[in-house]
């Protein structure tokens, strides 16, 4: 029997996450109950390579009945060396997809939210695999329009600003692509009102660089920033940056040629009772921040379009000197203020409310663009994009029960 026809008989459907850290999961694990409510004969199985990623699907998935829920294994060898290389490069997602091999030789069609899975048809010889993709982010940077997304047999995409760009340079096609909106708001469902996280009332700023050596603004002003805030304690900080930008020493931007060291946190900010500084907890990937803070602060993270689900004021930090203007991969420095050192932060940071009123209409028509939420959830959306793109067979969904 031809491959083909086996594959459209199992139906055997995977959802990897495979990744130093777990911040891409609240974007694709919405999915997977809704996948497994509307269709029938599909087996599902969700495959992590830590256990921390693990732990967070099944918490955002609660109970999927016939799901298989498993943890990657990764030899002591592979596990050994990571602790060395994995400080400046993903050795281990690579180690992991070869490790893994007879596991994915089972299975028909792979939904990831990152690209390095590709290895496993281009490198691995698993020519039967078809991959989805959902985008993990909503940003503007070139990444976002990576050549090697013309490998993905299908791509979910959160809003028309990344469909027609892709489009336009040829990266997918009407039909095997979607805009499915952005599962990682139908993650805070249960989630309630706004977290309090300091006991004033003092205006909250989110400061959120990114880790990418070349754009973040975190190696040549990200020190003083916090010195800023220490002193002037008219204002409260969450330090709460990409969570990579932590995991690793060493940061290199292979486009740019640029490789950036990162050095430890000073000790004395996490005495300052004005900032909370997280690095990497689940806070930082479930936009308990994004929600919570009165200013944004940031660089070229995409979570500014988290942020601006309602708009309040931004303000840009151009720690590189760049002739943004008219570059597209800057296109939401348009949301806000730009600054490019401390004197002009303190100035904008007193007159941003103020001047908010300026950027709102801005703000509202790029989130639009950016990020197409419906009254139906974005997981349902995709659901039904991936089993029409597939030709599973559907059914009516019965509610989703999650656990406690």
């Amino acid at each position: 029997m031809a491959r083909k026809d086996v594959y459209n008989m199992t139906r055997h459907i995977g959802f990897l996450f495979n990744h130093e850290a777990a911040h891409q999961i609240s974007h694709m694990a919405p999915m997977i109950p809704a996948l497994a409510a509307s269709t029938l004969g599909t087996r599902i199985s969700v495959l992590a390579s830590s256990q921390e990623q693990l732990d967070l699907v099944r918490r955002i998935t609660g109970d999927v009945p016939g799901c298989r829920f498993m943890l990657l294994d990764t030899p002591k060898l592979y596990a050994a060396l990571d602790r060395i290389l994995g400080k400046v490069a993903p050795f281990k997602r690579v180690a992991t997809l070869k490790a893994n091999l007879p596991i994915f030789e089972d299975i028909d069609a792979l939904v990831v939210p990152e690209r390095t899975s590709l290895m496993l048809r281009q490198r691995f010889g698993l020519k039967h695999l078809k991959f989805i993709r959902v985008c993990h982010g909503a940003g503007d940077r070139d990444v976002a329009w990576a050549s090697n997304i013309t490998d993905f047999d299908y791509v979910m995409l959160p809003g028309a600003k990344h469909r027609d760009r892709m489009l336009e340079l040829g990266l997918v096609r009407p039909d095997n692509s979607a805009v499915i909106g952005y599962m990682k708001f139908d993650a805070l469902a249960d989630k309630g009102g706004k977290a309090r996280l300091f006991d004033n009332d003092k205006p909250v700023v989110l400061y959120n660089p990114h880790f990418d050596p070349y754009l973040s603004s975190w190696y040549d002003m990200g020190p003083a920033i916090l010195d800023y805030f220490a002193g002037n304690r008219d204002y409260n900080l969450v330090f709460a940056p990409h969570v990579m930008l932590m995991r690793r020493r060493l940061h290199t931007s292979l486009s740019q040629k640029v490789v950036r060291w990162r050095h430890d946190l000073d000790e004395r900010f996490s005495h300052c009772p004005n900032i909370l500084i997280d690095t990497g907890s689940p806070a930082c990937m479930d936009m308990t921040y994004t929600r919570a803070a009165d200013i944004y602060l940031g660089d070229v993270s995409s979570q500014v379009y988290e942020f601006i689900a309602e708009p309040r004021p931004c303000i840009f930090v151009n720690g590189h000197r760049a002739n943004w203007r008219k570059d597209p991969k800057y296109r939401f420095w348009s949301l806000g203020s730009v600054v490019e050192n401390i004197e002009e932060l303190d100035r904008k940071l007193a007159r941003c409310r103020q001047e908010q009123p300026f950027y709102v209409q801005q703000q509202q028509k790029l989130f639009r663009e950016s990020i197409d939420l419906q009254a139906r959830p974005s997981s349902e959306r995709a659901a039904e994009a991936l089993s029409h793109f597939l030709g599973l067979e559907t059914c009516t969904p019965e509610p989703i029960r999650k656990s406690a």
